[in-house]
């Protein structure tokens, strides 16, 4: 039996994946954690505060609930880290290491760790971005995620642990708040549809940025937790893609549900930062090695976010 450690199960992907385990394995099985309380949802079901840098904590946890198998998400996310690169580069490091050693002494099954397209840089070729390329980020979260990937692979090729990892690019959700990502106006853009009607944009209108809906992410994440071990031929992390779009390809299509939704734009020091990442990316290999397939395109993305959070606002309303 699975038994299973989510690790910054309130951020924004934690919560929806915590909840997606928890009705694949029961409830019971799957234990959140975070430095902060947890709410709605996520607090049906075992809970732990805890900080990853402390690797004592981490450890008591993963023998009080006999974990075999974790989920590493808590880490410091672009925009928010180049405020505190120092503290970003520790967190995102540190915690990694702890999960790995103690991966490694315990035996665990299974770890997950995710990576990001801010390990590309601005010499990366951002058309079509391959598997394979040059990587040269310039942000503190993208250098701490390449350094990541080295390290997984690394414990693999001399420990034999079974990590697995996924380059996401920008996650779109809507029943979470964003985390301090680059990508995030794509998350933010609907609630101010929805209650402002205009948006201003941090990024150009013309600015190219590969993304995918939540729950395309969980199921990728998922799928590769539950492929077979000898389907995963890539042990650093797996190129991995659904759509890419600009600020004003996103306004249009809330247009078409929106028609008096306007936005306008105004660069800040996060254009940047998505000026150094790919506009699209080949994610072939996750497609051919274990069966990879996304289901949201932007026009169904969008109108399923809508009418979701339009539920969701509603149901905070009254």
């Amino acid at each position: 039996m699975n038994k299973i450690l989510v690790i910054g199960a309130c951020g924004q992907l934690g919560s929806e994946l915590t909840l997606a385990l928890r009705d694949i394995h029961s409830k019971n099985n799957v234990v959140a954690s975070d430095v902060r309380e947890p709410e709605g949802d996520l607090a049906d079901g075992p809970f732990e505060i805890l900080n990853v840098m402390n690797k004592s904590d981490l450890e008591n946890i993963i023998d009080k609930y006999s974990i075999t198998q974790i989920y590493h998400l808590a880490a410091i996310l672009s925009a928010k880290g180049e405020k505190d690169p120092k503290f970003a580069w520790d967190l995102n490091m540190n915690s990694l290491l702890n999960v790995l050693e103690l991966a490694r002494d315990k035996k665990l099954e299974k770890i997950y760790w995710p990576s990001s397209i801010a390990v590309f840089g601005p010499n990366t070729p951002s058309k079509n971005t391959p598997q394979h390329t040059v990587m040269d980020p310039n942000t503190v979260y993208g250098i701490s995620k390449l350094a990541g990937e080295r390290w997984c692979e690394y414990y693999f090729e001399k420990y034999g642990v079974d990590v697995r990892s996924l380059r996401y690019p920008g996650l779109i959700g809507y029943k979470a708040k964003p985390g301090g990502g680059t990508t995030d106006y794509a998350v933010d853009i609907f609630h101010k549809a929805l209650e402002d009607g205009t948006y201003e944009s941090f990024l150009s209108e013309d600015t190219y940025l590969p993304m995918m809906y939540m729950d395309d992410a969980i199921k990728a994440t998922i799928n590769i937790m539950e492929a077979d071990k000898e389907k995963i031929k890539i042990r650093s992390s797996y190129n991995i893609a659904a759509i890419s779009f600009s600020p004003k390809e996103i306004a249009g299509e809330i247009m078409k549900h929106l028609p008096n939704f306007s936005i306008t734009y105004n660069p800040d020091f996060r254009q940047s930062i998505a000026n150094s990442w790919p506009d699209s990316i080949d994610d072939s290999e996750a497609r051919s090695q274990w069966g990879w397939q996304h289901q949201f395109d932007l026009s169904k993305m969008t109108s399923t976010i809508l009418t979701g959070l339009k539920e969701l606002l509603n149901h905070q309303a009254g």
